[in-house]
């Protein structure tokens, strides 16, 4: 027991060395902008297990030299190993679960706004505003961005006129669009065919259409419950301010929860207001 919890302890930090060589190996900052994004919670979720079931087997260790035969004692050991490596995880999915997504996001932050370098020039490219980028950015792309499935930062090279284009996920979910393959697919209209009742389901069906291709599309859903109205419809507007650099929106919903969105000037934020009232509509 003692030499497996042990091994699984050496597991768990070899594990995270690993990770953060995988982070320093990658070369750009976009990649390790997406590999942190994609994997780092998940990892730290393994080391997390890895470091639960070693205090289990570390704990159930105790006073095992002293029992010669299987008795009450050896099942009390197993419960409280069981229950001590079960707290160890329970304080690592409140850890992950609650406050680390706001480390990542510091990480992520750092990732994505760190100045670009020219790889051809070696020169410092600098970030283009929103209102300048789309001239570097074909209509679908502009698209996915006006639904806010997709949020796009164009860097340029003021010497060469190179540019670098990255893709990063926006506020607003949408889905792929079958026909263009662009992120534009979002729902226009919901339909209740069939009403939920206390024995049976409901169906709901969802009526998607491309903002880029206009291709549309329908799916039907099982609904169990009505869901609750949790954002109210009101008219947001702004005041022209040109010294604003950043605008944080918060959303609340009836259930308490909360989500934070920035935007770098008001027009986005009056857009993306506008368009989360459509999609409660």
């Amino acid at each position: 027991m003692l030499y497996g919890a042990m091994a699984l302890f050496a597991g768990g930090i070899l594990f995270y060395l690993i990770h953060l060589i995988r982070i320093s190996t990658l070369k750009t900052y976009k990649e390790k902008y997406d590999y942190i994004s994609r994997r780092e919670i998940k990892n730290l979720e393994i080391i997390f297990i890895l470091f639960a079931i070693g205090v289990a087997m570390l704990i159930n260790r105790y006073g095992m030299d002293k029992i010669d035969e299987m008795g009450v004692w050896f099942f009390v050991r197993l419960f409280i190993s069981f229950a001590g490596g079960t707290l160890v995880g329970y304080i690592a999915f409140l850890i992950l679960e609650y406050y680390y997504p706001s480390r990542v996001d510091k990480k992520l932050k750092k990732w994505r706004f760190m100045p670009r370098v020219n790889p051809k020039t070696g020169n410092k490219m600098r970030l283009l505003a929103e209102h300048e980028e789309d001239v570097h950015m074909d209509e679908g792309m502009r698209a996915e961005e006006d639904v806010f499935s997709i949020d796009y930062d164009v860097w340029i090279d003021e010497q060469t006129n190179d540019v670098i284009v990255e893709k990063y996920q926006g506020h607003l979910q949408a889905l792929q669009c079958g026909n263009c393959g662009f992120y534009t697919l979002k729902v226009v209209k919901e339909e209740i065919t069939e009403r939920p009742t206390i024995n049976s389901p409901g169906e709901l069906i969802k009526h998607y259409e491309c903002s880029y291709c206009k291709s549309v599309r329908a799916t039907a859903f099982k609904i169990s419950t009505m869901e609750a109205d949790d954002f109210k419809k009101e008219k947001h507007s702004f005041q022209n301010n040109r010294d604003v650099v950043l605008v944080k929106v918060e959303i609340k919903s009836a259930t308490g929860g909360s989500k934070f969105y920035e935007f770098g000037d008001l027009a986005q934020a009056q857009k993306f207001l506008t368009e989360v009232n459509e999609e409660k509509k």
